[in-house]
């Protein structure tokens, strides 16, 4: 079980289950999100666009946590992202099957906010 505290552990619950109002105490209205695919955002608003197409695109979206690595101001999280592609998204073909990658989340607080993130993702794995 993972600390309800952090901040990675609530920003991909919330995500997952489209409760993008809680991105409003999560994130810095003016959050940078460094991410593969062409995904990434430079405010709040921006970060939910994402998120919505998302979800749209990849039925039953969730984030498992496999460890999560917490020191002061700095969080890391190694995460495998599952669901099923139903449309494409940040450059990958939907196959209309379960995919699971690895990801990397390390994100940057400042007064419990998120103020800038980095996304790591291992697309190689599609290539099966």
């Amino acid at each position: 079980m993972h600390p309800p505290t952090s901040a990675i552990v609530r920003w991909l619950a919330a995500g997952d289950a489209g409760e993008f109002e809680t991105f409003d105490s999560l994130l810095h209205p003016d959050v940078v999100v460094h991410a593969p695919g062409g995904l990434s955002t430079s405010s709040r608003a921006e970060e939910v666009n994402v998120w919505m197409a998302a979800i749209e695109a990849i039925s039953d979206l969730r984030h498992e946590i496999q460890e999560l690595l917490i020191a002061d101001d700095v969080e890391m999280a190694r995460v495998v992202v599952a669901g099923t592609m139903k449309k494409d998204f940040g450059g990958v073909v939907a196959r209309e099957q379960e995919v699971r990658l690895d990801q990397a989340v390390i994100v940057h607080l400042r007064d419990g906010m998120i103020t800038e993130a980095w996304e790591i993702v291992n697309l190689t794995e599609l290539s099966h």
